[in-house]
């Protein structure tokens, strides 16, 4: 989920996906996504799986309508999605089916009502660390926070090569109207810029690893498929 509303006129970030771009709306968004869109959003899943043992219990950040969380579900022994839409949410538990190991609850990223050391592991992707409009030193102390001693916070936001690409997929969405129409303008060097206020933007690795210094954790950083940045920070045993 990648959302950034923040221009005046437009609506604010917590506040996009639940009343304009929630549940089907927001399928459709994947629906029609391009190739090589559909191969980063494969490869972004599939690094996160690999990184996850068949006893752990994941967390996931702006799980949307549960697209990650049924894959992750594939290997965790349970999985967490939270999500601010409750339209979403609803579509997401109508997916994932009454047997399965997800479980999907409404609550905002920055203010986690769970207690400390509860996940084995928390995932943000898709850009979700630029796209909840949270400060981002917050959102990953938050998820360190949650994660247990061992465990790990996996976040991800784009790659630098992958902008052409990028940039064809929300063109797309704006011209189904999914989304406002691209300023043209205003978009470019890593940021698309929608007349609705919509404005997503993206980290470089310099950025993350800033950021881990801020935390005092050092993340390591992984180029996954040319298409996306991950930042895993280990918390200490």
């Amino acid at each position: 989920m990648e959302s950034s509303a923040d221009n005046e006129g437009g609506t604010p970030a917590k506040d996009y996906y639940a009343s304009r771009l929630s549940a089907e709306r927001l399928r459709r968004c994947y629906d029609l996504a391009p190739p090589r869109v559909r191969r980063y959003l494969h490869a972004e899943v599939e690094f996160v799986r690999e990184q996850l043992r068949p006893s752990d219990v994941v967390l996931e950040l702006g799980c949307g309508y549960g697209r990650v969380a049924v894959e992750l579900a594939r290997t965790a022994a349970r999985v967490v999605g939270i999500d601010t839409a409750p339209e979403s949410l609803k579509l997401a538990r109508e997916l994932a089916g009454p047997s399965s190991v997800c479980e999907f609850v409404q609550m905002d990223a920055s203010t986690l009502a769970f207690g400390d050391g509860e996940f084995d592991s928390v995932v943000c992707v898709q850009n979700g660390i630029c796209a909840f409009g949270v400060e981002p030193v917050h959102l990953v102390g938050e998820a360190l926070r949650v994660a247990r001693p061992g465990g790990a916070v996996l976040v991800s936001t784009y790659a630098e090569a992958f902008w052409p690409s990028r940039l064809e997929w929300f063109e797309a969405q704006a011209e189904e109207g999914l989304i406002g129409k691209l300023d043209r303008e205003a978009t470019g060097n890593g940021t698309i810029v929608c007349t609705d206020g919509l404005r997503l933007e993206m980290m470089s690795p310099q950025q993350l690893s800033a950021l881990g210094s801020a935390l005092g954790i050092a993340p390591e950083i992984t180029e996954v498929d040319g298409s996306s940045v991950f930042a895993t920070w280990r918390v200490p045993e």
